[in-house]
Parts: C-alpha cells; structure tokens; sequence
C-alpha cells in the first residue's frame, strides 16, 4: 500500500483484515531530493516519521471441521471462519448448503478465501447469488500446515443463512528413503497406482517394506539435505548428491525449508538439467517451482498455479536440455521443486520412460557476486537481513545486469581521469610548501594526492579500475589525507610556534584518525577539527591585531591576491561538495572539489619568514675551513 505526505503532516491507512506474518513500513524520498553522501555529508534534509498502530480484533471466529457443516446467519456484519488444512492436503472444496434468504429473491453470499490485503492471487472470492445451489469452491493444492481465512458477507440488507461445509482430499506421499536410493538405479521403474517400485533381481520389493500400503500415490517425495554456508548462504542438496527421478504418471516433488525466518533477504537459484540420451522424440519434462504447497496438476494444467500462489514453471525436452530459474527474496515458507514427465503428442512413449534429472538448487546473497559493475550490500534491520546490488556506471538490475543506462567505456575511462587527473593539482601546493620551508605540510599533500588518486582509481567499476591496495584501506587513507590537509592548512595560517604547531599536527592527526575508524562518514569527522582549529588561527589573528594595532595580515596585497582568493575557493569547493554533489554528475563535481581544495591550499598558506633562510640554504656548509679551539684541551676541531 502506497501513502504520501507531500503536503500534510499525518497520513493513515486502514488495513482490513491483514494477512498474517510480517508487516514492513518503509519511507522514501523522492529522486529530486536525494544527494549522495561522501566523506561524511549528509543529505541537505532530514526527515522522521514516527509510525502508530492500532489494532481491532475479531472476537467471535468459528472453527470449520472437516465434512462437518457450519451453520451461519449473516445480518450486518461477516462471518469470520477459519479451518486448519494438514500436510499432504490435495485439495480443498468450501460448499455453501441450505441457503435461505429472508426478503430477497436467491442467496446473496460473497465468500471469501485468504486475505483480502494479499494480492488477487493470494485470494479466492466467490459469489453465490446467481450461481445454482450448492454453491462450491474448489482450491487445488491449499497451503500446508496453516489456518485458512474465510470471510463471508452478505450482499444485501437481509437477514442470508446458510450451512458452511469444508471436505478435504488427502494426499497420499510415496517418500523415497535413502536405503531406497541405495538399491536404485537407471534401469528402474516405479509403478505410482498401485505403489510399489520395481527393481533389478535381487532387491526387496520398496513399495510394501516402506509401510505405506497399497493404494494410489499423488506424488514420490525425495528428502533434501540443507546446509548452511554462510550468511544467506545455503545448499540444498539430494540425498544421492545429484539427481531426481521423474516419471509420467506420478510428480517428483523436493521440498526446500525457507522457513528460518533468515532465508528471505537472498536470491534462490534452481538448475536443471536433463541427460540428453533419456529425453528423446517428445519427450518433456516439465517442473513448477511452488511455496506453500507444491502443484500436482500436471494432467490438468501446466500453469503452475495452486490455490493461492502463482508458480514458476520449467521446462526440460530435447533442445533444451536445462532450465534455469531465479526467485528474489523468496517468501519465508516451505518451497516446493514438482517435476513430472509428459509425452503431448503420443503418451504411450512416457509410460515406461524415465529420466534423471540433475538438480542444483542454492540460496545466495547476489547473484554472480552482482558482476564487474555492481558491490553485493547486507543490511540488516531488526533482526531481519537483506542482500542487494549496489550497482555502478549506470548498470542495474538484480545482478546489475541491465545495461539500457550504463556508461560505456570511454565514459568509464573519462571519469577515472576526471577523478584521478584533478589530483594533479596538489603539486601547486607541494611546491609551495617546499619552498617555504613547510615540510610537514608538503608531507601531508603528498600523501593526500596519492592515496586521493589510487581511491577514485580502484573506485570505479568495470574495466577501467586500478586497486593497489584494499578498497576499504584506500578509502580510509583518503578521507584521512583529506581531513589531515585541511587541518595542517588552517593551524600553518596560524603562525603558532614551530614546538606548539607540530604538537597539534599530531594530536589532530590522531583525533581525525579515531573519529573515521568510529564512523567514517560523520559529518564531524572533519568539521569538528578544522572549527577548532579556525578557532585557534582567529585567535591568533586576533592577538597580533591588538597587540601590533593594526589589521592582520597587514599586506594589502596579502589580502587581495591570496587570502580572498583562497577563502572564496574554499568556500566554492565546500558549497559543491555539500549541496551540489549527487551520484549522476559525481565525476564532475568531485573533480573540481578536488581542483578547489589543492587550489586554496596553494594560496592560504603563509608567506615565508623573512628572517628565516630557504630549507635547502639552511643546511649547506661554507666553502672554507674554520679552526675552533677548545680553551680547557687545547684540542683544535676541523668544520
């Protein structure tokens, strides 16, 4: 159900009758109003909503037993009744008998089945006033082992009663034991109407030592082994390691158990595949993929469709030899894998056939690891966990996979030059740093530039992506250069004391360094020390000021060619990378925030002392030779 609050405060929906099991809200903004978050900015809004329910139940449900009728009178309100469907249930017939209307010509009964807030084929309806009495509805394969929901209500303003009847029919599982997979083998037959399996000389006759009788079977059961490999992570696997046996007369029926509650938030994969030398002429295996309950219509219809769950269906013959199918997000529940064997055109090839079909059915977080173009995500939200494709350069789909808006390659190599080339531009401040003998800032650049550079390489997807290093490690050395660059710049404005200045590079390194282990894209990681180090460098500022009488810096030209120039960049660097950054122009903006950066850089840093010598003079030695007497040893030193 879709709700929206543009222009309100409180929105409501009213939920009637809601099926059992959970309920999700989730919110949304929509596309005009997303940003993309980097390095800890977060979007430009915030919104919270605080969801309230109110629940109303029914008090009077009455409990339909088998072949036993149900007498009802409808007024005003529905009748509610529910009746328990067991396992191997084949069908189930709901009859309406005895109807008497009081004052309307006919029976106006609607009836019905599930609940109404599932959709249309997660539902039966019935009406009964123009239909002949008894009225009847028939659900082929009902779900198992779970309480059906029925609801009737009359279709007027009188007084309708009636006597409400269900009848199950009961289906009778052959179940193929390991001993029994043991013994078999492809020269084996097994006759379903009178349920026995047929075997080479030598063995036991399965069929009576099973302990299930004699009698028709609606289907031959194979157990499947289920292993955990990991987080949404599971392999179900037959107990003979590789095949099933299917038939013409009887379906093949695997039940996979989905119902952990944690094998929802995956993608369920099913292969089959068929031996070529056992399908031949027209011949064809067809297979129905089923929660709930599993379909056993194979005679009747090849839909696929159960009572109330519409499957998937599969197909095996002579020039397709496999099928493939993937469900995402399967539904919490028992899943069922029907194959049967069918012969369209001359049935009487398929009464002593045979074929082993391979089965490989696995639960895994993102298909193919979601390829070259996209990043396989878990998230988890109380207690619930969910796997999806984080998809890049345009690409998506399940698997990122859909191609119609992905970028192609030269766009993909554009951006990783637009990203990796801007960072090119922190040589102006390296050179700078270097000739005013600013080492620890130039060191700081440096390391930025690289680690800058090498992030946006092995950032990108598809082919043009270069990783040196571990993605995450190259991220957290970028957003580490990028806050560290911005804190050494502003305390060099400053003009502390050499000791005090290399003291706070220090401690601020180690402020930031913790921050970003704690939460890498908090938005304080790097505006918590470069506010306080703005703090110290006004500070300081301020000191001269009053202590010199005059403004500071007092150069003019300081202010005109450098300072204003430099504020104005960053200024512009940060209002891009805060408002006007977002995932589809991402190569262009970031790139110039790049530019930006390195740009102010450049020009806020402060001039050179002018008492003090270049790095490079400091250290050179003079061209002559100097005697140095030591008055106590008389001892006479070369320099």
């Amino acid at each position: 159900m879709l709700l929206s609050s543009e222009a309100q405060n409180n929105t409501s929906a009213n939920i009637s009758h809601p099926a059992p099991g959970d309920w999700f809200v989730a919110a949304h903004l929509p596309p005009s109003s997303q940003k993309i978050q980097v390095k800890g900015f977060v979007p430009t809004c915030a919104y919270v909503f605080q969801p309230d329910m109110l629940v109303m139940r029914v008090v009077k449900v009455s409990v339909m037993e088998p072949d036993v009728p149900l007498l009802q009178t409808l007024l005003s309100h529905p009748s509610y009744l529910k009746i328990f469907v067991p396992e191997y249930t084949q069908e189930l017939q709901l009859e309406l008998q005895g109807c008497v209307s009081n004052g309307s010509l006919g029976c106006p009964v609607r009836v019905t089945v599930g609940s109404v807030t599932l959709p249309s084929n997660f539902q039966k309806a019935l009406t009964c006033s123009n239909l002949p009495w008894p009225c009847r509805l028939l659900l082929p394969s009902p779900p198992w082992g779970r309480w059906l929901q029925v609801t009737a209500e009359s279709l007027a303003h009188v007084s309708v009663a009636f006597s409400a009847v269900a009848a199950l029919k009961a289906c009778k599982p052959w179940s193929v034991t390991f001993q029994h997979l043991l013994h078999s083998s492809p020269n084996q037959s097994c006759n379903a109407s009178s349920g026995q399996l047929s075997l080479g000389p030598g063995h036991q006759d399965l069929g009576r030592s099973s302990g299930v009788g004699s009698g028709p079977f609606c289907l031959v059961s194979y157990p499947v082994m289920r292993e955990d490999m990991d987080v949404l992570s599971v392999h179900f696997q037959p107990l003979n390691r590789v095949w099933v046996m299917v038939h013409w007369h009887t379906p093949s029926t695997v039940r996979l158990r989905l119902n952990t509650g944690m094998d929802s938030g995956g993608s369920l994969s099913i292969s089959l595949q068929a031996n070529k030398t056992e399908i031949v002429n027209d011949t064809l295996v067809v297979a129905c993929m089923n929660a709930a309950s599993p379909f056993l219509s194979f005679d009747t219809s090849l839909n696929c469709t159960t009572a109330f769950f519409q499957g998937y269906p599969l197909s095996l013959s002579t020039s397709s030899l496999t099928a493939n199918l993937i469900i995402p997000y399967p539904e919490t529940d028992d899943w069922y894998l029907s194959l049967q064997l069918m012969c369209p055109e001359s049935p009487e090839n398929c009464q002593q056939a045979m074929v082993h079909v391979e089965t490989t059915v696995n639960l895994v977080p993102c298909l193919n690891d979601c390829g070259p173009y996209g990043q396989c995500l878990l998230l988890r939200r109380h207690s619930y966990l969910y796997a999806s494709c984080s998809c890049k350069a345009g690409w998506r789909g399940w698997s990122c996979t859909d191609n119609s808006t992905a970028q192609t390659v030269a766009q993909q190599r554009m951006a990783v030059l637009l990203l990796t080339l801007s960072n090119l531009v922190f040589l102006a401040p390296i050179a700078v740093s270097v000739h005013r003998a600013l080492l620890v800032e130039a060191s700081v650049y440096s390391y930025t530039m690289f680690f800058s550079t090498f992030y946006h390489a092995c950032d990108q997807p598809g082919e043009a992506v270069l990783c040196i290093l571990n993605y995450d490690t190259l991220q957290y050395c970028d957003f580490l250069g990028s806050g560290v660059s911005i804190w050494v710049t502003i305390l060099c404005m400053a003009r502390l004391k050499t000791v005090l200045k290399h003291v706070l590079f220090v401690l601020g390194t180690l402020v930031i360094a913790m921050s970003l282990y704690l939460d890498r894209r908090g938005i304080w990681n790097m505006m918590g020390p470069c506010l306080f180090a703005f703090v110290i460098m006004a500070s300081m500022w301020g000191y001269r000021c009053g202590h010199r009488n005059q403004c500071y810096p007092s150069s003019w030209q300081r202010w005109v060619f450098y300072l204003l120039p430099g504020i104005s960049m960053a200024s512009v660097g940060i209002a891009i990378y805060t408002f006007m950054m977002t995932s589809d122009n991402y190569y262009y903006t970031h790139s110039i925030w790049h530019m930006l950066l390195a740009g102010s850089a450049a020009l806020l840093l402060p001039p050179r002392d002018r008492h003090a010598k270049p790095w490079a003079w400091s250290q050179t030695f003079p061209c002559h030779y100097q005697i140095c007497t030591n008055v106590r040893d008389e001892l006479y030193t070369v320099t």
